[in-house]
């Protein structure tokens, strides 16, 4: 028959190991609600958005910010791929709800205006191309960087609201490029 004492070191024992398992079951439930709802590990596979995004870069996606604000002109998301939404592609943001947009003449128009895109496409990017549509009231028009070798909106057609993930916010990996993204901050409809 076990001692007072006995009894008390196995209880404790006993306690010790439930304290460890609340302590555990907390820091899962916060990494959980974190990686799901505020902030999202990513990895850059592929040449679309280069020399943005080059292949093998490690993003952190903020998905905090379009559960309050939607996408932006020139922000660059993270959305599941419309023909096979287990498959995530980044691309940026061109054409918004509701926009007539035109891709012609190795250039994109946005409601009649020619989009101005050097802030983050070098001059002699060529934009090839046929489109001509007018944005549903959910609908994204969504373009890589690397023009040449982008499957984007071009291809695969405007993107629902619902499909979006949420947008960039740093590049963790490699180091010697880490940054911190955000949207372009001037106007980017050349006046005619």
């Amino acid at each position: 028959m076990p001692t007072d004492s006995k009894k008390f070191k196995l209880n404790g024992g006993w306690l010790m190991l439930w304290e460890v398992v609340k302590v555990v079951a907390m820091a899962l439930a916060i990494v959980v609600l974190v990686k799901h709802f505020l902030f999202q590990p990513f990895y850059v596979k592929g040449a679309s958005m280069e020399p943005t995004y080059e292949d093998h870069e490690y993003l952190i996606i903020d998905e905090l910010t379009y559960r309050f604000n939607s996408p932006t002109r020139g922000e660059v998301v993270v959305f599941r791929y419309p023909n096979d939404p287990s498959q995530y592609f980044i691309k940026r943001v061109i054409g918004l709800p509701g926009e007539a947009v035109q891709v012609k003449e190795s250039g994109v128009w946005v409601n009649g205006q020619q989009l101005d895109e050097s802030a983050y496409l070098d001059t002699s990017v060529q934009t090839t191309g046929a489109v001509d549509l007018t944005l549903g009231a959910a609908e994204y028009f969504l373009m890589g960087d690397n023009r040449s070798a982008s499957l984007d909106s071009r291809i695969f057609g405007p993107v629902n609201r619902s499909y979006i993930v949420g947008r960039t916010w740093f590049r963790a990996f490699p180091f010697s490029r880490l940054m911190r993204f955000q949207a372009p901050s001037y106007p980017i409809l050349k006046t005619p």
